[in-house]
């Protein structure tokens, strides 16, 4: 049983968008093709984890679309969940990855400056925000002073205009995620498999 699967009570409801779905299971599998469940790949929005769904039989599911997972009781359309790796999804699913992590990051915005806010170093010769595509030490510097200085970052906006040299903060991000997402050797998983809220 995943983490997934377990359906705490307690737990807020964790979300998933619909990467692709495959009407007849797929492609592969040994049974007929109209006996195979429909399954759906999917990204979960607070921790980035990669699932495979079975869906119920009738389920009027298309990419985009936003379906609870967790808890169990909230699954309306979903008999399982699995989790998989960036190797195993369709074409179509690669090919939206990369936009519905975008919207992801764009929707929770104050979450992602957070991590510029909050970042702290990992080692005494590493910082979180070094982890980040194209900031270096002297970048990194410049964040840590003006946070120091001037307070919490407002909005990636804020970031932009506050730290010279730092070009689309929001881009920057995406593309760390999508790093993790890609590579599974990653050595500092900062976003991938961790719950964001």
């Amino acid at each position: 049983m995943t983490r997934t699967e377990s359906g705490d009570a307690d737990a807020t409801t964790e979300y998933v968008v619909v990467l692709d779905v495959l009407r007849h299971g797929r492609q592969g599998d040994d049974r007929r093709r109209f006996d195979a469940a429909p399954i759906a790949y999917a990204l979960g929005e607070s921790d980035f984890r990669l699932l495979e769904l079975t869906l119920v039989e009738d389920a009027d599911v298309s990419i985009g679309d936003r379906l609870a997972v967790s808890p169990v009781a909230d699954r309306e359309l979903i008999q399982s969940v699995e989790e998989l790796s960036y190797g195993d999804l369709s074409n179509t699913a690669t090919a939206e990855v990369d936009y519905v992590v975008e919207d992801i990051v764009e929707a929770d915005e104050k979450r992602f400056v957070d991590f510029y806010n909050d970042a702290q170093p990992i080692t005494l010769r590493l910082h979180q925000l070094n982890l980040l595509p194209g900031i270096g030490k002297k970048l990194r510097d410049k964040i840590l002073e003006s946070r120091k200085r001037q307070g919490p970052f407002e909005s990636f906006e804020d970031l932009e205009e506050r730290v010279s040299g730092l070009h689309r903060p929001k881009e920057v991000i995406v593309e760390r995620i999508l790093d993790e997402l890609r590579d599974n050797d990653v050595k500092y998983k900062t976003f991938v498999g961790r719950d964001g809220r």
